[in-house]
């Protein structure tokens, strides 16, 4: 099981990989990512995937809204896992 620190870190270093500009420092966890990082629908297609390699979590494409923020994200995949381990 994974730690929301380390669930935030995955989230982190999947944003840097799609955008390398972006200071993982400066990211609000309680903003909108797309609109902080001035990314497109396809560059949040290509975070949600490499935070799939990632963590092997299936993210369907209608919970996708439900990763709008680093805080968003990190809450979401923490329910996932759980509900994975639990099934």
């Amino acid at each position: 099981m994974t730690t929301e620190q380390e669930l935030t870190a995955v989230v982190i270093g999947a944003v840097t990989e799609i955008a390398p500009d972006v200071d993982p420092g400066a990211i609000d966890p309680d903003a909108d990512l797309a609109e902080q990082l001035d990314i497109d629908s396809m560059d949040f297609l290509n975070i949600v995937v490499a935070i799939h390699d990632r963590t092997a979590i299936e993210i369907p494409e209608r919970d996708y809204p439900k990763l709008g923020t680093l805080n968003d994200a990190v809450s979401y995949l923490a329910t996932a896992q759980r509900q994975g381990a639990g099934a």
